[in-house]
Order: structure tokens, then sequence, then C-alpha cells
């Protein structure tokens, strides 16, 4: 038998961006009616471990067969699935998360939406398909994630659904979650078009507290109005996060988790958070603990939890915290991590209500000061025959003068 005999659909995700005008990357394809043999015979690369899915020969593109699960286990990983030829394509869309997801198209354009997709799509709502979707927990990750793609459209979730996400997690399905899916979800939604959204709905289901308990904690606690006038450290994440969308993902992470430490600040010195860079630095470690955060990830959120106040700051800084500054980031043997800390640290700084803090100086200011530490002449020391501490001492004292010059240079041009 020939698959050319089998119905083949269009699926999932390139069916709806192309119904929201978005552009498709992936192409998706439900094949009805065919067995595991018949797709080896036609050529197809068998890759599916849970279940048949096939790359095509030539585009790479994946086939699946039609397929309906069953919920065995607790878990997203406790599914028995069906994909005998008898299933239908209404049997396999019916399995999917979001009606927005469970259309298909034929290879003539013709579109299959047998539950609504398209009509959510105008009414700019995430649904669920049906009552299955209390089934997996994986579910309350992807609609979120696709709130932090669509909410810049209007799009909201149904209330229905809604109430479903909160059953799973009042029935403890969230903590069932494995930590590498959610690092991926997590890590998707950073550089999506409204990251906050992600956060937001996570938290109006209540699985924040229990997948991020470090940034759920920070919503309602207070920060000094004269410096932030959204005054909540939740809001204020948030703004910060939607700051660095475009930015690389771990950069990204960073401005994420920069301000954990404000989340303990002791409740009688609020709305004052003195210190709470350093406190932040064992949360951000235990994060990426939890969810195995790749270690460069790790190492520039530390760095930016850590020292982000000096950048704020360095234009009132001593020549010698400035070159300490650049050390502490291991500037001079990645100098990307500079660049990096202060594209996170201006994230943080215009992650705030009001004009008045979308301008930030002072990153320019570091780029200037930290190209003239880079560059000095250390030519001289070494052909004076300096080694070992008296050779770091002599650098450190170069690149301090040349931050001195360098501060004074800028601050005479502005002047």
């Amino acid at each position: 038998m020939s698959l050319d005999e089998h119905d083949i659909y269009l699926v999932g995700g390139a069916v709806r961006d192309q119904l929201l005008g978005l552009p498709v990357k992936d192409r998706d394809y439900v094949v009805v009616g065919a067995t595991p043999e018949e797709m080896a015979e036609a050529g197809f690369l068998p890759v599916g471990k849970d279940f048949p899915v096939f790359l095509h020969p030539e585009s790479k593109d994946e086939y699946a067969l039609a397929r309906t699960e069953r919920k065995t286990a607790k878990g997203y990983h406790g599914f028995a699935f069906n994909t005998s030829a008898e299933v239908t394509l209404e049997d396999d869309l019916a399995r999917r998360d979001l009606t927005i997801n469970a259309m298909a198209m034929t290879a003539d354009g013709q579109l299959v939406d047998p539950y609504g997709g398209q009509q959510d799509i105008e009414n700019k709502q995430l649904r669920h398909v049906s009552p299955a979707f209390a089934e997996d927990p994986v579910r309350v990750l992807r609609v979120a994630r696709f709130m932090s793609r669509l909410a810049h459209l209007g799009f909201s979730v149904h209330p229905d659904t809604l109430q479903l996400m909160r059953q799973l997690v009042n029935d403890g399905e969230i903590e069932a979650l494995v930590a590498e899916r959610v690092w991926q979800e997590i890590k998707s939604s950073l550089n999506q078009e409204t990251p906050s959204a992600f956060f937001e709905t996570l938290r109006a289901c209540g699985a924040l507290r229990i997948i991020l308990p470090e940034i759920d904690c920070l919503y309602g606690i207070p920060q000094t109005k004269m410096w932030h006038p959204e005054v909540d450290t939740g809001i204020h994440a948030m703004l910060a996060i939607d700051q660095a969308k475009n930015l690389d993902n771990d950069v990204a992470f960073a401005v994420m988790v920069h301000d954990l430490g404000k989340g303990i600040t002791p409740q009688e010195v609020l709305p004052s958070h003195r210190g709470h860079e350093a406190a932040g630095v064992p949360l951000v470690k235990a994060v990426c603990r939890r969810f195995k955060v790749p270690n460069h990830y790790k190492k520039l959120a530390v760095l930016v939890c850590r020292w982000h106040l000096l950048a704020h700051t360095v234009m009132e800084l001593k020549p010698e915290t400035v070159e300490k500054l650049f050390a502490r980031l291991d500037g001079y043997r990645q100098p990307k991590l500079v660049e990096k800390f202060i594209q996170a640290c201006q994230a943080d700084a215009t992650g705030r209500w009001g004009e008045a803090f979308k301008r930030y100086p002072q990153a320019n200011y570091l780029r200037n000061l930290f190209k003239a530490a880079r560059n000095v002449d250390k030519q001289p020391l070494f052909a004076a025959g300096l080694q070992g501490r008296e050779l770091g001492d002599a650098i450190r004292q170069l690149r301090v003068t040349a931050i001195q010059s360098k501060k004074q240079q800028l601050i005479t041009s502005t002047s």
C-alpha cells in the first residue's frame, strides 16, 4: 500500500500561525490510517520514542501517526497511546491542549476545525479542547508560554481553562513536572513578545508559587517610590523581564532573577532593600540548581544579582572600584561578560514606570571605561621584567589610571 492512499494533514502550530498571520517555522503532519511498517516502507525515518513519529526522507518534516492517549499515572509521562489505523483525525485533534492547536489543513488548503479553533483566534482566547486538558501538567506551562507569545495581540486565557489549570495545581500535578521540561518552557518564554505574561499566567492559576516561589513572593513587597514608582517588587520584576526580551537568553534569565534578594528583606526595614544583592546570590544559585540551568547562565545571573547596583552608580564610583568591578566580572578574560552584564543592568534600570527611567547613560559610560581599562599597554611592564604579584599590581594600576583618565574625558565632554 502506498502512503499516498492515506490522509495526510498539516496540523498544530503551522495551521495556527498561518491563521494568526505569523511566520510559520515548523511544519508537522498527521497521517491517518497508516501503520509504522507502511511509513518505513515509504522511506520515512522513525524517531519517536513514546509513539510513532517519522521524518520525511527529503524535507525532514515530522509525520506522526494519528493517535489517542489515556491517562495511566501522575505526571506528564503517565500516558498510554493508541496509534491504530482506526484512529480518526478528529480523535487525534481531540487530545490536543488548546483549540487553536487542534486544527488541521488538507493539502489543498481546506481547514479542518472540529473544536472551534478559528473562532477562538477571532475571539483572542486560549481555550482547552476537552476536560482531558486537566490530565497533563505540562499544559499549564504551555498555556503560559502561549500567553507570552500572544498577549500583545490581545489574547487571554478562557476562564474555564484557567479553572482547569488551578485544578492541576490543587491536585498536586505541578509537583510531578520534570525540572528540565520546566526550564525549557521558562527559557522559551523569555524571548517572546511579552515574557511577563508567562509568569503572570502561572501566578493567576497558583503555579508560580510552586515552580518559582522566589519570584512569586516578590509581589506585594514595597520598594522606595522615589526610585521605583511602581513600588511593588513583583511588578518591577515583570517590567524588567519585558525590557530584556530582545537580549540573549542568558541575559534575559539574569534579569529574571536579579532581584530575588528583595523577597527576603526583613519586614522592619522595608521599603529599603540594603544588601539585597548579596542576599539574592544563594537564591539565584538555588534556582539554577533546581532547574539544572547551564553554567554560563548561572555565572552571568550571579554576577548581575551581586553587582548590578555598582553599574547603576558607576558615575559616582572611584576608579579603583570600577576596575575591581571589571575584574569581578571576569571581564579581562571574557569581555563579552561585561557587555552582557551592562545589558542586564540596563533592562533592570529601565524596567520601571515613567519616562524618566527610560534613559540609561551608565551603559555607554561603563563601555567606555571598560574599553580604556582593557586596552592598556602592558608591554613596558613585561619589558621591565615584572612578574607575579608585582606584575599584577602594576597592571591593575595601569587600568585604574586609564579609567581615571577616561572618566575625566567623559566629564569634560558633557560639561
